[in-house]
């Protein structure tokens, strides 16, 4: 199941995440994502920009787009937030299962180079004057 905002993302590939330097300059990074709980879930290493941006600030716009990062639909808001546990576990299969060969090799490369991962789930922002639930 997932939110009706972020149904547009459901079977594709790549989302492009912006998250926000400390001056407000936004980066944007293409990902890939899977869907669980009303939210997607993305993966990274634990010593990426983008955890830094996030922890500082959880408000983030996604948007589909190709591996290269150029878009195929709106950006939408969105707010991240790191999972729990037994989600980042749940999440982190769906991603292997997604992603297959591809994705083992990644966790392998990431594992020699002696990184961990991050798991973040993000949830779509409702109409103004809404709020997030966690």
């Amino acid at each position: 199941m997932i939110a009706e905002t972020l149904r547009p993302f459901s079977g594709k590939k790549y989302l492009n995440l912006e998250s926000y330097r400390r001056d407000g300059r936004a980066v944007r990074t293409p990902l890939w994502f899977v869907e669980m709980d009303d939210r997607l879930w993305i993966s990274t290493p634990d010593d990426a920009g983008k955890i830094k941006r996030i922890r500082r600030n959880a408000r983030v716009r996604i948007a589909l787009c190709d591996i290269r990062g150029r878009l195929h639909g709106d950006w939408i808001e969105a707010a991240a937030r790191f999972a729990q546990p037994e989600e980042a576990e749940r999440a982190h299969s769906l991603l292997v299962r997604k992603y297959g060969l591809a994705k083992r090799l990644i966790d392998l490369g990431t594992w020699l180079r002696r990184r961990g991962h991050v798991v973040i789930g993000i949830e779509a922002r409702p109409a103004e004057g809404g709020t997030i639930s966690t």
